[in-house]
Formats: structure tokens, sequence, C-alpha cells
């Protein structure tokens, strides 16, 4: 696992969108336009030379690079077939408006290593055992002796991995794709050349794969570009922050700190999505009481995280009707925004990259207009020399409760529910199950479909550590959770009024 470490992939990636942010900054400029390709191409070169290889030769690290940029400029991949420019398409990116088009998550070619997608290997740690219980536990004679040391038949076996639980020099290895590994439901395949290929009838846009593989071969797309463009041509511009962001930008950075340095990039007011998830805390309890503990549904799933819900869509169509029909965090913090500021452009700030295709519906793109990452966020931070130690706002955020701020870490938003339930209905019994990660996810919605999870309040995070482990991320998680612990601890109101409820938000 490659989670929450600064690793030389992530201080690429970052580099790559503060290069393509500062861009954007520089968009109003004087002939901009007709010096915007010349700009671009000399980034790779510029990022990469003789002291700063990367991999096995500049050639390569450049040409991956070259994509990224693509990506980052919310372009798609060049064919592989085809020739086609680095800068080709650049103007219809060079507006302040654009949004994501699907595939979201891509495996660029020229990055991937075509690692082997399952397999097992005896290394040198064998010491070639009189008792050699690998060959005996086989169950398809796949291993035998050669060179007094343990060997497997590829041809023969069958990858069941009973060699490996039983060898007790744990000399054999088990091989496995990291990108595969991470992706909970099995979207990873390969491609006629063996490299790694994002099934987009499979993928629900976590982001794990992305941020699991070292090779740094696996990116999704942005609108950094096109949003600092639009800071920079001086829009009303307003900034709706997922709880999550509670320690992503330093230590010591408080509230204060990232609300005074939004307003030094030049966005003009700040909600948080805590807000939202309030407003969905109080529905969800309501639908809970009166649909599922009367019998009329026999469950109901939460539906903040988008990878969670689009899985449950995908895969378990007969349980749509069990998915909360209640906005998003994100869409119900826009609407409110929205109406106090008509004329305002929305961006989502948050950890997760599945947001960015959320944000691509009909029914949102009127209320969400860019979704950018914290990652991304810190990149633009970056660009601009806004150091955050240096600003501070008259005052923090203030918009939600301790319970919508939960919403963050795993578990949080059937908590968050739950204590909106015993709080309004003090004799509701609550029956709470959650899951973590898109595999944990996919054996709960199975439970539920069989009729397991009758009477629950089921609570899906498509990462694993909810929130906080999104691939947006800057920090490791379990700090990240300790963060937003002492976030909802501080909070002045543990608990949505009521009367939050009657915010009209159709």
């Amino acid at each position: 696992m490659v989670r929450g470490l600064d690793t030389t992939v992530r201080k690429l990636r970052r580099k790559v969108f503060e290069e393509v942010a500062r861009l954007g900054f520089r968009a109003n400029e004087e002939n901009f336009a007709e010096t915007l390709n010349d700009e671009v191409e000399a980034i790779p070169y510029r990022m990469v030379n003789d002291e700063k290889r990367y991999r096995e030769s500049v050639y390569r690290a450049r040409a991956v690079l070259s994509e990224r940029l693509r990506l980052a400029m919310g372009l798609s991949l060049r064919p592989e077939d085809k020739p086609v420019h680095l800068t080709a398409g650049m103007e219809a990116s060079n507006i302040s408006d654009k949004y994501y088009e699907p595939p979201l998550m891509q495996v660029i070619p020229s990055a991937c290593e075509a690692c082997e997608e399952k397999g097992y290997e005896v290394s040198n740690m064998c010491k070639g055992c009189l008792a050699h219980p690998c060959m005996e536990v086989c169950p398809k004679g796949a291993i035998s002796m050669v060179k007094g040391k343990s060997y497997i038949d590829q041809s023969k076996c069958i990858k069941c991995g009973k060699c490996k639980s039983v060898c007790p020099y744990d000399a054999i290895a088990k091989k496995e794709r990291p990108c595969a590994q991470a992706c909970g439901v099995g979207a990873i395949t390969s491609d006629k050349m063996g490299r790694a290929y994002v099934d987009p009838d499979k993928c629900v846009s976590c982001g794990m794969c992305m941020v699991n593989c070292p090779f740094g071969a696996i990116s999704d797309k942005s609108q950094i570009f096109q949003l600092a463009r639009a800071l920079s041509e001086g829009e009303e511009i307003v900034a709706e922050i997922a709880p999550a962001f509670y320690g992503q930008f330093g230590d010591n950075i408080t509230p204060r700190n990232l609300k005074a340095a939004l307003e030094e990039m030049g966005f003009s007011a700040f909600y948080e999505v805590a807000l939202g998830a309030d407003i969905g805390a109080i529905a969800e309890a309501h639908h809970y009481v009166e649909k599922v503990t009367t019998g009329e549904l026999p469950f109901l799933l939460t539906s903040c995280c988008p990878s969670w819900a689009m899985l449950a869509k995908k895969y378990f169509p007969d349980l749509v009707d069990e998915v909360s029909q209640e906005l998003t965090p994100m869409v119900a913090t826009a609407r409110t925004i929205k109406q106090q500021h008509p004329n305002a452009k929305v961006v989502f700030i948050g950890p997760c990259a599945a947001k960015k295709l959320e944000a691509m519906r009909r029914t949102v793109r009127s209320d969400v207009d860019f979704v950018i990452t914290f990652e991304e966020l810190q990149a633009m931070f970056d660009a601009k020399e806004i150091d955050l130690t240096k600003y501070e706002a008259e005052s923090s955020f203030h918009d939600a409760t301790g319970a919508g701020r939960g919403y963050a870490v795993a578990g949080g938003v059937a908590e968050a529910i739950d204590k909106c339930i015993r709080e309004y209905y003090p004799d509701v019994e609550v029956n709470i199950e959650h899951a973590e990660g898109l595999s944990e996810c996919k054996k709960v919605l199975a439970l539920a479909k069989a009729g397991k999870m009758n009477g629950c309040l089921i609570e899906g995070m498509g990462c694993p550590g909810g929130c906080v482990a999104g691939a947006g991320t800057n920090i490791p998680v379990a700090k990240a959770q300790k963060k937003i612990k002492d976030f909802v601890k501080a909070s002045s109101r543990q608990i949505p009024p009521k009367e939050l409820e009657e915010i009209e938000l159709d």
C-alpha cells in the first residue's frame, strides 16, 4: 500500500497540477491564447531532464508527463495508433466551464509496467526443506523440486495460494497487480499488450486503483486549469468544502487559515458541505422511521458516497428503491448556495474522485460547476505561492454541526442519522450496518438482497476509512481520522436543529 505516503509519484502528480494551475491563473494575460500551446509543450522538458529522470529514460518520463498534462487540462489521452499532437484540442479546454467527460479513471499506456494479473512464484528464500509441504498441498501437482528448490509449473498452477499458506519460510510470493488488488469491483483487466485497463462498465470511479499504482500509471481528469482561469477572470465563485478538509493542509492550519487563503485566491464566499450533511441526516432520519420501521421498505441505503451509490445501482439494480433519494451533501449545499448567490459558480472541494462524475450528471450540473480535490487545491495554493500560515480570517466556518462534520469518516453518516433519530424519535430502535471499501460494500449489499439486513440503516463508503481516505487527500488516513474526531468534538453544536429540514432545495 502506498496510500498516505509522500512518494515520487505523488510529488510528480502535484507538480503537474501546479504547472497547469499556474497556466490557468495567467489566462487573462495579453496574447495568452497564442502562447498556451508553447507553454504546455515546455512543461515536460522543464520537469524532466538528465538530473530528474524518474524512469529509465527521460524520453519515456516526458511521454508519461505529457499524457498527465492532457488529463490535468481536462483532455483525453491520445490514441496510440494515430499521430496526435500534445496540444490537440487545447482550444476546447481554454475555457472556464468545461465539464468532465467519462471515463474518469484512465491508464496511461506508456507508464504501465504490465504487472502480472495474479500468480505465485518461489523466491530465493526457499530452503528446499525435506517436508516440502507446498508440494503436498498443491491440488494440481504443479510443484516439483528442481535443483533442490521448489518450482511452480505455471501451466498447471490454478493460483489457489495453498502453497504459500503452508510454506514455513514464507518463500512463496503472491504477485498481483496493485491496482487490481485495490479495486473492489474487478474493473481492472488487461489490454492486448498485457497492460492494465480500466473497464468503464465496471468502474465506479473511487480512484483506489490510481492511488495504489506504484508506477503512477493511472490518473483522472481535472478541472484545475478551468477553475484557475475563472478565478483569474474575477468571476463570482463560491467554495463548498467537504468536512474531510480538517488537517489536510497542515497540522496547524485552522479553518480560519484556509478561509483566508481561499479568499486570497479569489473565492468570494465559503460554505461547509457538512451543512448539506446535516440536512441529509435529518431527512434520512425521518425516512428511516417512516419507511423502514413501518415495513414499507426492508432497509435504507445511504446515498452520500457516489461510488457506493453507483455500486448499488450498477451491480444490484433490484435494490435501487432502497437507495435514499435525498440529495447528497454536495448537492444540498450547492443548492443552498445558489439560492443565496444565484449568479455565482460553485466549486466543491473535497477528497473524492467520484464526485467529479456525480457533478457531471444532468440533474447536478446546474448546481455544481467545478469539482477539485484537496490535492488539487494544494497545488493551486502552490501555484499562487500562498502560504496558509500567513493568512487568517476574522471568523471560522459556522455552517454545520458535529453530526454533519462526522460524515468524513467511515461510520459517521450512520452515526449522524442515528443521533437525529434518537433526538427526534427517542422511542425508536435503530439497527445500523456499515461497510467500507468496495469489496465489503458488495458483501453487505449481497446480504441485503438476500434479506439478511431487513430493518437496517446501511451506510456504505467506497474508500476504506471513509471520505478521509479518498483518492484526492493529502495526509495518511489514520491521521485524518483523528483530526476529524477532534473537529467534531470541538463543534459548538453536535446535532442539527429539526427546523433545518424546512429549507426548500427543489
